[in-house]
């Protein structure tokens, strides 16, 4: 079904796996598999239960749907076949509604998008060292390409510790952010 584009056939057939209690490995793999087409569905035109079909309006623009539904410009984008941001009155796009959360895990270095309480995929990643990674709840309060690393390393350069993305945290200094040592992850560095 994966192979096929059938995203919404693949998680059924992944989500079944799993509630026959297969081994751990077996498991893993279906986890993953599910994650993939979960991301699939999120980042296709293809209606899922958590998104609507929306018909431009006259005076429609993509920030002001986004605000009204309360998501991105750039997941409309991704989820509809939309260049730029040009769209035309009548068109039909699909507008997902999630509302996503992510909870990482320090104690196995892993980070899980969640949408309501449905796991959509689980991801590796890396804790602070010595613990440094704070505990508590946070919101994602600002979202970068390339940032700039303490005012030191130009974004886009390949020695920024931080990768191309940062999701800054409405505590102050942290986020999640990528990295230009892929071999660290799921390690405390």
């Amino acid at each position: 079904a994966m192979t096929q584009g059938l995203y919404l056939d693949a998680k059924k057939c992944y989500q079944q796996a799993l509630q026959m209690n297969p081994d751990a490995q077996t498991a893993a793999a279906a986890q993953e598999r599910l994650g993939q087409a979960n991301v699939k569905l999120i980042f296709s035109p293809l209606l899922t239960a958590d998104a609507i079909q929306y018909e431009v309006q006259p005076g429609d623009t993509l920030a002001r749907i986004a605000k009204k539904h309360a998501t991105t410009v750039e997941l409309l984008r991704a989820s509809n076949p939309v260049r730029g941001d040009l769209i035309r009155v009548g068109e039909k796009l699909k507008v997902n509604q999630a509302r996503f959360n992510v909870l990482v895990d320090k104690s196995q270095n892993l980070l899980t998008l969640k949408s309501g309480e449905e796991v959509v995929k689980v991801y590796r990643c890396s804790s602070g060292v010595r613990g440094i990674t704070p505990t508590g709840t946070y919101k994602i309060v600002n979202r970068m390409v390339d940032p700039v690393w303490k005012g030191i390393v130009a974004p886009g350069d390949p020695e920024n510790p931080l990768g191309t993305r940062w999701l800054g945290f409405d505590l102050p200094q942290y986020g999640i952010h990528g990295t230009n040592q892929p071999e660290t992850i799921a390690q405390p560095v």
